[in-house]
């Protein structure tokens, strides 16, 4: 069904005039849509949210929008789930009470009025965003087109999730949005608070096979928005030498793969076995958190919850000076805050994690970090959302 409408401007149209019509049946008051990174996983806010639903609210009928391409996850976690632009999708979506996703909408689907749209978003923001960036890059679209489509879609939006005052207002002003932002940490991170956060460790070590006895490090850079293939698939050269690593660090650590979404590239790691594992295509990267001892990232969003734990970080950020200037451009003092070091090659990788257990330096930055921007963490966030926007706007 999505390659029809990409392909043929009259089915789009009567797609979306059936989505209008069947739209103005009545509202099914209990019914809540979730999608996940284009209804590519199941992860993130919207899965937070909706296993706490499922846990505290047995009265709403959940469903989940799935990609076809990635239907194998939604099946593995056994979630109820609904094929992304069928005909189904389209009669679920028209007469839902609630639409949860951390990612936007296309803009040719029209929010019914009865519809109450969360829009959760996928972190605190370190890279300039929509209205706030000089240039976009990004292939199949302009400056101007990018940010009056995210603009148009964005007026959809009845609520929009915050972790932190800094984020609420960069979301204000980027997304140029009025309505009501919900200050209540981000309900992915409620894992961290959990009682049962090592048993899930442990469990996911013990069902991927991965050696009991050794630490984690996890690598999970970010996307160059000028590095792609096509739209929607973007190219992540591997500049981490996992052959020095392994030679240097193998006998201690292991290390996982965790590449964003949109990174296309499937890493051949043959030669590293027992040392590098790809975990790109695992979904809940929490889950990934909680198994590692250092996190290696660039400019991605992951160090903001990573920081929750209190662990180390490492910040490889070999083209940080075009990325800072040309690419896409920072919030703040990545160089002076970043809470951890910040180095440009495997050799200075390897350098600071043999040192480690040594006192370090970047401890009282990271404490002070960690009250910027996780002082809202608590293991109740989904909690709180659910209560301000789901039990709020429920019809009886």
């Amino acid at each position: 069904m999505l390659s029809a409408i990409k392909k043929s401007p009259v089915v789009k149209f009567v797609y979306k005039f059936l989505f209008q019509v069947v739209s103005l049946l009545p509202a099914k008051k209990n019914l809540i849509i979730f999608e996940s990174f284009l209804g590519k996983q199941y992860s993130d806010n919207p899965r937070a949210i909706y296993e706490y639903l499922k846990k505290h609210h047995h009265e709403y009928e959940m469903v989940w929008s799935a990609d076809p391409r990635f239907e194998k996850g939604f099946l593995e976690n056994g979630v109820p789930y609904v094929k992304r632009f069928s005909v189904k999708w389209l009669f679920l979506m028209a007469r839902a009470r609630f639409w949860v996703t951390n990612s936007r909408m296309p803009l040719w689907i029209p929010k019914p009025k009865h519809t109450i749209y969360l829009q959760t978003w996928h972190g605190t923001p370190l890279k300039k965003l929509v209205f706030d960036m000089k240039e976009v890059l990004m292939p199949g679209t302009t400056t101007e087109a990018y940010k009056e489509h995210f603009y148009q879609e964005s007026r959809n939006w009845d609520y929009l999730i915050s972790p932190n005052r800094y984020s609420t207002e960069i979301f204000k002003r980027a997304f140029k949005f009025e309505k009501e932002v919900i200050e209540s940490g981000y309900p992915r991170n409620d894992i961290f608070y959990k009682p049962e956060r090592i048993d899930i460790a442990r469990k996911f070590k013990e069902t991927h096979q991965l050696p009991m006895d050794k630490k984690v490090i996890l690598y999970a850079p970010t996307w160059r928005d000028n590095q792609y293939y096509q739209i929607g698939k973007y190219k992540l050269d591997l500049h981490l030498d996992l052959g020095k690593l392994k030679k240097e660090l193998g006998d201690e650590y292991i290390i996982i793969l965790r590449m964003h979404y949109l990174v296309a590239e499937n890493f051949n790691l043959d030669s590293y076995k027992g040392f590098a594992y790809n975990f790109s295509r695992h979904e809940d990267i929490q889950e990934l958190y909680l198994i590692s001892d250092v996190l290696i990232t660039d400019y991605s969003s992951v160090f903001f919850d990573y920081a929750n734990l209190k662990r180390p970080m490492i910040f490889f950020a070999y083209d940080i000076d075009e990325y800072k200037e040309d690419i896409r451009g920072f919030y703040f003092d990545f160089e002076k805050n970043a809470p951890g070091p910040i180095v440009k090659t495997t050799d200075e990788v390897i350098e600071v994690i043999k040192k480690l257990s040594e006192p370090n330096q970047f401890t009282s930055k990271l404490n002070e970090f960690y009250q910027q921007f996780c002082y809202l963490e608590d293991g109740h966030a989904a909690s709180r959302v659910v209560k301000e926007v789901i039990l709020a706007n429920r019809k009886v």
